[in-house]
């Protein structure tokens, strides 16, 4: 490869190694010159290029990408198409990233044109999230290089995706008087929401007293599953163990089972008891996993979601990287995308209880606007800006709010716990691979008469042109509203809100760039009494 700046005169077949602009003629960066492109250039004034001019045995950077990306071992493992110099790997299913350091160190030393990245050895991911790229730095690499380092990835795999398996899982909590039932509820909750990335279930929960007998009473009547779904048991317990004689380890003793590990070099998560009862294996959780942040319960878990078996020299040997309590959330990279290739998918919130309409059962969903019930309103404009896929969550008058919007192409799907508040919502309509695997996702709430197709138009076109790697928010003279769209790195975090909260702290604390869009009056009107309905032009039907 010769790179250098050539005479215009003579740069036919040079690729470009910066945009050229001249004359109303415009080359990108990488565009091969022709004879007539050389011609062109050359009559519209320009002197020279800076490029460089293939050599044999020389092979262009997409073509370098693709040959050394296709050699990797494509099981649960995407490819994207090669551009500028760049492929990127992305998971087909979710389950557990593992990558191997020395070979994908021995890859980036065969030449230092030719580099690879990927995720963190042993992290979780979900369907669709990038777990690798592939880049050739400059704008071509030696044939020989690119082969061998083909070769070596042929023989060995960088890295691979475990996918998870649905676990059936049961609960065991022990109980003192000084912990709040509460407490217990929120940990079940919080569990079930850390499962569902397996699409694990908790098919039980069982709370005796924290002493040795109990715990291992209980151990003993748990049931096997009735599929083939392999089982776990995770026991929460009310104290913290302090030795490795305490009361979870002791009783998984006493019920004939077998301590792997008490204790690990992560923190939080230090104090993690891993053992067996037969083929099934018991996790006594650390006081932590009370709380939805990652720590130390999360990396064994999915791990054992994937199928390995975590021995004593994996657990001791997690230290360097263990120390987890200051570390950001750091959004992922993701592949640059064109606006119009960008999927963004819209959850509209129909499940409130309406609580300020008063009593006399008139809901304001259903109040008429236009001739037409609020809800069915709100998602037609919805749909029509064109938001795919597109959910709806019901829960207060499910019936009535699902029948107002019957005939829609809609995905319903019902909040049984929408007494506890929006988040609950949120997270029903995020479920499920369809909205997941999304690049966004927009957050509107139903009770909104005066937001626009032109206003959802707005706010799409804002994420697509930051290659959805931003927040975009609703705004009116400068104050927050709704709606908002959330990109996918932030999903995760949303799936563990809990109470009627939305997703201002996530938003706040993402790291990620917010643009604010101005809809006007819009992003502040909603309609919680009847004043507020017939102020905005509805009517109120019983």
């Amino acid at each position: 490869m010769i790179f250098g700046d050539f005479p215009i005169e003579s740069a036919a077949g040079v690729v470009l190694a910066h945009a050229v602009q001249c004359g109303g003629l415009r080359f990108s960066k990488g565009a091969r010159l022709t004879a007539d492109d050389v011609c062109a250039l050359g009559e519209a004034g320009q002197r020279q290029v800076t490029g460089m001019r293939l050599e044999a045995g020389d092979v262009a950077e997409d073509e370098a990408a693709a040959t050394i990306a296709g050699a990797i071992p494509a099981a649960h493992l995407r490819l994207s198409e090669a551009s500028t110099g760049r492929v990127n790997v992305y998971a087909q299913t979710s389950g557990l990233f593992v990558a191997d350091r020395a070979v994908v160190d021995a890859l980036n030393r065969v030449d230092p044109a030719i580099t690879l990245a990927c995720l963190a050895d042993h992290v979780a991911v979900r369907a669709g999230d990038m777990v690798a790229t592939i880049k050739i730095i400059p704008l071509a690499v030696a044939g020989e290089k690119m082969r061998l380092a083909a070769d070596r990835l042929r023989e060995s795999a960088p890295f691979s995706v475990k996918p998870f398996r649905a676990h059936a899982v049961t609960l065991i909590a022990t109980e003192l008087p000084s912990l709040k039932p509460s407490v217990m509820d929120k940990t079940a909750r919080l569990l079930a929401q850390r499962l569902s990335i397996s699409n694990s279930r908790l098919t039980s929960e069982i709370r005796v007293p924290h002493d040795r007998q109990a715990l291992t009473q209980a151990f003993q009547t748990v049931a096997a599953p009735e599929n083939d779904e392999p089982a776990m048991i995770i026991v929460f317990g009310a104290s913290a163990v302090a030795d490795s004689h305490d009361v979870i380890p002791a009783a998984i003793e006493a019920a004939g089972g077998e301590v792997m590990q008490v204790g690990m070099p992560v923190d939080p998560g230090n104090l993690m008891v891993l053992g067996r009862l037969g083929h099934c294996p018991v996790i006594g959780a650390p006081g932590c996993a009370r709380s939805p942040k990652d720590n130390g319960f999360d990396w064994i878990l999915h791990r054992l979601m994937a199928g390995e078996t975590p021995t004593t020299f994996d657990i001791t040997g997690l230290g360097v990287g263990g120390l987890l309590m200051e570390i950001p959330t750091r959004p992922k990279p993701r592949e640059s995308k064109r606006a119009e290739t960008l999927n963004i998918g819209a959850i509209l919130l129909a499940a409130g209880q309406a609580r300020r309409m008063g009593e006399g059962g008139q809901h304001k969903l259903l109040a008429e606007f236009d001739g037409k019930p609020l809800v069915r309103r709100s998602a037609e404009r919805m749909l029509a800006a064109g938001f795919s896929p597109s959910v709806v969550v019901t829960g207060h008058r499910q019936a009535e709010i699902e029948e107002a919007l019957a005939g829609l192409r809609l995905d319903c799907r019902f909040n049984p716990d929408y007494a506890s508040g929006m988040a609950g919502s949120v997270i029903a309509g995020l479920q499920g691979e369809d909205i997941f695997s999304c690049d966004g996702v927009l957050i509107m709430l139903a009770d909104m008469p005066a937001v626009t197709i032109d206003n959802l138009t707005t706010l799409a076109n804002a994420f697509a042109e930051a290659g959805g790697r931003c927040v975009v928010r609703s705004v009116s003279q400068g104050k927050r509203g709704n709606p908002v769209i959330l990109p996918r790195s932030v999903f995760d975090a949303v799936m563990r809100l809990e109470g009627d909260v939305g997703a201002r702290a996530i938003i706040e604390n993402s790291g990620l760039p917010v643009i604010d869009v101005d809809i006007g009056a819009a992003a502040h009107i909603d309609v919680d009494t009847p004043d507020a309905v017939v102020a905005a032009g509805g009517i109120l039907r019983d």
